[in-house]
């Protein structure tokens, strides 16, 4: 990217993660919606911890930027975006959880459950979830019935047994049982690559597009989805815990296979400037209209946190 992109894209990020933080804010707050008969006060801080802690907003920028692909870029995206993020923070919650990766700290600050207790950490995470499949079947996400039916099959497809569920089960078992190349590829494909081709199909979902345009934002979020992956590890391997604000070096010191670990970081760094490449090309037959959602690709592979 030149400087110029550059500026371009993060200056896009923080607005489209300012718009989502305010819609947050309301999705969170106390009052019940109707139907619902009260949100207890220790449950919403806590979820309102596991949410509104900062953070890229990269998968709802993702969702957001393919829908504007489409000149789409009303209060539905930006509902379906917010959706997406529950789902993240939810898996963020459960992952740091004891029974999982263990982990005391989570963008610069302590872990649900080191704020709150494990027993609330973990009924967070279920009323996120929970409230991530409201926000997008909901009225209040002005879209045709079967679209937002379409996004609803689609996000429990990328978030359950076979999506991102799956693949931390399968990252739990990889402490004991490192999986081969095949096997690593497949789990993080599901850990980390589902809800990231999820957010890059859901734009053409809510915009009404082709199958063909549907296969193809979801072929460009698998290919930035292993890209995020891959350089998720070289960070691990590279950055420290004040650098990403989070512990590091756990894989290695867990006995997790990465590619990173199998391969060397030379290899690595050339992949991603293959899968950069990738990604790009699929987005060249929407001209201009694409040069975020390009941008966001390399950014993905190049960041330093």
């Amino acid at each position: 990217m030149t400087n110029d992109d550059e500026m371009a894209f993060e200056m896009a990020l923080i607005r489209r993660a300012a718009a989502v933080e305010v819609l947050l804010r309301r999705l969170l707050d106390d009052r019940p919606l109707s139907g619902e008969i009260a949100r207890p006060d220790r449950l919403m801080a806590a979820m309102r911890h596991g949410v509104l802690n900062g953070g890229k907003r990269l998968r709802p920028f993702l969702v957001m930027e393919s829908a504007a692909l489409f000149s789409v870029d009303g209060e539905a995206a930006l509902r379906v975006a917010a959706a997406l993020e529950c789902v993240h923070c939810y898996s963020l919650i459960h992952d740091d959880l004891p029974a999982m990766d263990d982990d005391d700290l989570r963008r610069g600050q302590p872990t649900v459950h080191k704020a709150f207790d494990e027993a609330t950490a973990i009924l967070a995470g279920d009323a996120l979830l929970t409230l991530a499949f409201d926000i997008v079947a909901g009225e209040a996400t002005v879209l045709p019935a079967e679209r937002r039916a379409a996004l609803v099959l689609a996000l429990a497809r990328a978030a359950g047994a076979g999506g991102m569920v799956g693949g931390q089960k399968l990252d739990l078992e990889a402490e004991q049982t490192p999986p081969d190349e095949a096997g690593i590829i497949t789990l993080q494909a599901m850990k980390t690559g589902a809800l990231i081709r999820f957010a890059c199909e859901a734009g053409a979902i809510i915009a009404g597009a082709s199958a063909e345009d549907r296969e193809r934002l979801a072929e460009f979020g698998s290919a930035i989805g292993l890209a995020f992956q891959l350089a998720d590890d070289l960070l691990d391997l590279t950055a420290d815990a004040s650098q990403m604000g989070k512990a590091t070096g756990k894989d290695a010191a867990a006995g997790k296979g990465t590619l990173v670990a199998l391969h060397g970081a030379n290899w690595a760094r050339n992949q991603l400037r293959g899968l950069v490449g990738q990604a790009h090309a699929l987005l060249d037959p929407y001209g201009d209209q694409a040069a975020l959602l390009k941008e966001a690709a390399t950014f993905i592979a190049t960041r330093n946190s």
